[in-house]
């Protein structure tokens, strides 16, 4: 059983471990989400990366636009993978993005505008591992995205697992999945935090607040007083790893 972690280095590795156990239990299609506002995601994929470190050339890592693809090729000269770009280009480019030779593929931060062109991608990948990192694909407000996108997104996001997921909710509320687990709702009480409830899926805003709601009906009318928790400390780590 995982506990919930008390850094976001704890937390990424705890990722690695989640997915890798996914992975070899047959899932080919993975997210792994730190949801923390202000997240910088290349410090988090180089601490993700040595997942990947048997697969050397037959990795391929996706950025979701040119842009992003030449600042990692700049700052990580020496690594052995492909780095590339999801892009939105015509369809007929896809083909060239795919190789034979790829075995496993890693999408840094992709968002809700390049759903379409990651489903194309996906057809071509097929059944060839895939996990995602940090994806921001359910972002309904995007500019541009009409009915018949948000039905591709959809389908697309039911075909993936969430083999980790960590999300502060507020100071004392978390949801936490770590593979082969359950998700898991956490709340702090008296400095330490005490899970409360397992889900086999994601709760909802409203299945969230129920939760909690019957959680503090069942506590004391004292409040606890307020003491440091790890999100606290998870936020000063960000500020560091982004320094």
């Amino acid at each position: 059983m995982s506990e919930l972690p008390n850094s976001l280095e704890d937390a990424i590795a705890q990722s690695r471990i989640a997915t890798q156990a996914a992975l070899a239990d047959g899932y080919t299609r993975l997210q792994v989400e730190f949801l923390f506002p202000e997240l910088k995601f290349m410090p988090v994929a180089e601490q993700f990366l040595p997942l990947f470190a048997e697969y050397d050339s037959r990795l391929k890592v996706f950025f979701a636009d040119a842009g992003g693809a030449a600042l990692a090729r700049r700052d990580w000269p020496d690594v052995p993978f492909k780095i590339s770009d999801i892009g939105t280009g015509r369809a007929t480019a896809v083909g060239s993005k795919i190789q034979p030779e790829d075995e496993i593929f890693l999408f840094i931060a992709p968002t809700s505008v390049e759903v379409p062109q990651m489903e194309k991608l996906c057809q071509e990948i097929g059944d060839r591992p895939l996990v995602m990192l940090n994806p921001r694909l359910e972002d309904a407000g995007a500019i541009g995205i009409g009915y018949a996108a948000r039905q591709v997104r959809e389908r697309f996001i039911n075909t993936i697992e969430s083999c980790y997921y960590l999300r502060p909710v507020d100071d004392q509320t978390a949801v936490f999945r770590c593979y082969p687990g359950l998700w898991e709702v956490w709340v702090e009480t008296d400095g330490e935090y005490q899970k409360i409830a397992e889900l086999p899926k994601r709760p909802s805003g409203d299945e969230l607040d129920f939760i909690l709601m019957k959680e503090t009906q069942t506590e004391t009318n004292a409040a606890p007083a307020k003491k440091p928790n790890i999100f606290k400390g998870l936020q000063r780590f960000l500020k560091a790893l982004s320094s």
